[in-house]
């Protein structure tokens, strides 16, 4: 493994041209375009494409792979998934598809500060056919967290039922038996043990075997470890100790439906909560 700015100059470019291709969005690591040259990885997982468009770097969705009928879209955090109520002006996720396509249909969401992979449909045929494989649960979904304090190795399976309110206007799992909740389940496992910010958090991958909203916060936050930058669900000091929600959807892999092969994405973390992994103090593997 070697930092992106090193493979870069192994390819021949100065190290002002590399930090002016990153900075562009010329330079992709597992093709999300990359502007940290300490990451580390193998040469086979970037490439410098100097005729790339131009991109802003942190707020322009990213088309990762475009199908006549699907495209699947790298998120920044910030970003709206789609249109919300009194927010008409601001970009989204489906708006940047339905501009360069001319049509674009929801076909799942990810919260406004959660970062990663989301799908989108071309037509109105394919959102019923995409979103019938997320209802069928044949879609693989993995997320990757900032969690405050220790999770363990060991995978863990968290089963619940979600409700809209839990008493205190915010979603949460039912404690008995309930009409409206919609059963949720998140396999949990942590990755790598850190000391970030003067306290203890991990690296944690969770796997989604159904997609309810708010569901890994949820299930994060209800066994004790919530993750960092979390308005909702977490602490005060708790969501302080990141500036953003740090929840990436990293993994989507699904069967398309209209014929093609089987399609996976792993675009690994994101800049920021790399960065923040690697500059951990007492950081163990």
């Amino acid at each position: 493994m070697s930092r992106v700015i090193d493979v870069l100059r192994e390819q021949g470019l100065s190290p002002r041209l590399a930090r002016e291709a990153m900075t562009s969005g010329k330079v992709r690591l597992r093709g999300v375009p990359v502007a940290d040259g300490g990451r580390f990885c193998t040469a086979a997982e970037l490439r410098y494409d100097p005729s790339a468009p131009r991109v802003q770097m942190g707020r322009d969705a990213i088309f990762l792979q475009v199908s006549p009928r699907w495209v699947v879209v790298w998120k920044p955090s910030g970003m709206l998934s789609v249109r919300a109520p009194g927010r008409e002006g601001e970009p989204t996720v489906v708006g940047a598809v339905a501009r360069q396509f001319g049509e674009a249909y929801a076909v799942h969401r990810l919260d406004e500060g959660t970062s990663g992979c989301m799908l989108v449909a071309r037509d109105a045929e394919a959102q019923e056919a995409l979103k019938s494989l997320f209802e069928e649960h044949n879609v693989e979904r993995r997320y990757l967290a900032l969690a405050h304090g220790r999770v363990a190795r060991e995978p863990r399976r968290i089963q619940s039922v979600l409700i809209r309110d839990r008493g205190d206007g915010r979603r949460g799992s039912a404690i008995g038996p309930s009409r409206e909740g919609k059963p949720a389940e998140t396999e949990i496992t942590g990755l790598q043990s850190v000391q970030l910010h003067g306290g203890a958090c991990t690296l944690v991958e969770a796997r989604l075997y159904t997609g309810r909203t708010h569901q890994v916060r949820i299930h994060l936050s209800e066994a004790g470890t919530p993750v960092l930058g979390d308005p909702l669900y977490a602490p005060r000091a708790v969501a302080e100790r990141f500036p953003r929600l740090a929840l990436h959807a990293a993994v989507l892999g699904f069967a398309d439906p209209f014929g093609g092969a089987p399609v996976r994405w792993d675009t690994g973390l994101p800049d920021d909560m790399d960065r923040a992994v690697r500059g951990a103090t007492g950081s163990n593997s």
